[in-house]
């Protein structure tokens, strides 16, 4: 086995937080950073292509495989996951929406002390060049170029302008956090391309002679002795190699990914460790706990007229989040309007038209990452236990209803044909449960599962992102959210690792 030393901090996972933490950590030149990432260096050609994106589910840029069955549906759901330089960031939507304040300023009350929306503000800022809005909540000068299409889909424009009819409000800058209502969201596009955070960190400072980035390399499991985190083991080319670092290892794999390495490092359940045969090092019951994602489901119109297409925009253009109630504190729903006719794989639907999605974007279904058995490569058991609770059910009924009346506004009467899914005969009881069920899409925002917190029990990381018990280690990725943001997370996680690396820079600074 090969070794390689020298390294301060060993970084695995190159997705939006491993690409901001290598490029902000390796600034000091007097620090020396090795990047580990499983999937390749090159990008996929489709990535480059906002309108493109659905194809690259299932790619090689995808860790692929499936959820659990899950138990309100009765069925295995794809549950997609970016692999390759930029992670998710080079494979999703390209929604760039931080979520409503109110979603981070729970954080506190949940054991994150420090991690509300204004503690989290400058962190968001200096990740965003997001020209034409508020400089004082909108970023001027961050690597990542944000902005809404410079082109609107006229589609989308008749969406947003009969949510407005139906009564909801305009939005300004509904990426910003402080707004409801609907409107124009910010995309990570820049000259009518995708920008990933390999585009905006990595690939600019990739020949800093303090970087070493290796791809195609999977992680085995982390080194720890004596209580502390020494480097990890990770397999290229057949190869199994070690590197040590002097400082820390950071984990930027993903909310799945981040627990499935720790569990098959033996931290967490010790009764599950034990059951798939990992030798037990830490018991820190909280690892691979508190999965959860943003449900979604979709309305199908056929239409009159051609649906315009312009592959330089993503087909999602327009969002907004709702209350779906007065008595509701938080906003709990989120509205989408794309300018396809996307749907579960499983259902029939027509080949164009277009589409209003919902989510219940305040979740309160958990479920769990666990092991299959101890070997790395293999695929863990993924269980968000989506609409595992019957308020998450009332939420997207709601939201079926509202996207319905949205959808028979009269700003739309020029476009639209008739309801295509789940067709105007479903209307309550039995049928339109069991759409929400039979048309439920994985949102692959998942998050959770290395909880910010106070405590040993739930929580596994303190509000410095340390893993409890275990020094030199750290998880720095959407799994640190001790509940979710109710919008698209890929802002947040840009927030959560810029605010990591001043988090190691500061201890760096104060122990020398």
């Amino acid at each position: 086995m090969g070794s390689t030393t020298g390294y301060d901090y060993v970084v695995v996972g190159a997705g939006t937080a491993g690409c901001v933490l290598a490029a902000r950590l390796t600034e000091d030149e007097n620090v020396r950073v090795l990047l580990l990432e499983a999937g390749a260096r090159d990008p996929l050609e489709l990535m480059a292509v906002p309108g493109a994106w659905p194809a690259l589910m299932g790619s090689t840029a995808d860790w692929g495989g499936t959820t659990v069955v899950q138990a309100a549906t009765g069925t295995a759901i794809p549950a997609p996951r970016g692999r390759g330089l930029g992670g998710s960031s080079s494979i999703n939507g390209l929604n760039f929406i931080r979520g409503h304040r109110s979603s981070y300023d729970i954080w506190p009350e949940q054991g994150a002390t420090g991690w509300g929306f204004d503690d989290l503000l400058p962190y968001m800022r200096r990740s965003e060049t997001a020209e034409g809005h508020d400089p004082a909540l909108r970023g001027q000068d961050g690597p990542l170029t944000v902005g809404p299409p410079a082109e609107p889909n006229p589609l989308v424009a008749a969406c947003v302008d009969a949510a407005v009819e139906t009564g909801y409000a305009r939005a300004d800058d509904i990426s910003g956090g402080l707004e409801t209502g609907l409107g124009w969201c910010d995309n990570n596009i820049a000259d009518g391309v995708r920008q990933s955070s390999a585009d905006a960190y990595l690939r600019p400072v990739m020949a800093r002679a303090n970087l070493d980035v290796v791809t195609d390399a999977l992680v085995l499991r982390l080194v720890v002795t004596d209580g502390r985190c020494r480097g990890v083991e990770y397999t290229k080319d057949g190869v199994i190699s070690s590197a040590e670092c002097a400082e820390e290892v950071v984990l930027t794999a993903g909310t799945i990914g981040s627990a499935q390495l720790l569990l098959l490092s033996g931290i967490g359940p010790a009764d599950h460790l034990r059951a798939v045969g990992v030798d037990v090092v830490l018991d820190l019951p909280g690892v691979g706990a508190n999965l959860h994602d943003h449900p979604m489901s979709t309305l199908t119109y056929t239409t009159r007229r051609p649906v315009p297409q312009n592959m330089s925009n993503p087909p999602g253009e327009a969002m907004g989040m709702v209350r779906t109630g007065p008595d509701v504190a938080v906003p709990d729903l989120q509205i989408l309007f794309a300018s396809l006719p996307y749907r579960a794989p499983s259902l029939p639907g027509p080949e164009s038209g277009y589409t209003i999605a919902f989510s219940a974007v305040n979740p309160r279904s958990r479920g769990s990452v666990r092991l299959a058995n101890a070997e790395p490569g293999a695929t863990p058991l993924v269980d968000p236990g989506y609409l595992g609770d019957s308020r998450d059910i009332e939420t997207m009924a709601t939201g079926l209803r509202v996207a319905r009346r949205i959808g028979e506004a009269d700003a739309l009467s020029a476009w639209r044909d008739e309801e295509a899914l789940p067709g105007p005969g479903t209307t309550d009881g039995d049928a339109f449960h069991d759409y929400l069920g039979r048309s439920l899409l994985v949102y692959f925002h998942y998050a959770g599962t290395c909880r910010i917190g106070q405590d040993g029990t739930t929580s596994v990381v303190d509000p410095a992102l340390r893993v409890r018990g275990v020094t030199g280690l750290r998880v720095a990725d959407a799994s640190v959210m001790p509940s979710i943001v109710n919008s698209n997370t890929n802002a947040a996680v840009y927030a959560i690792a810029e605010r990591a690396a001043s988090l190691i820079n500061e201890q760096a600074t104060a122990g020398r």
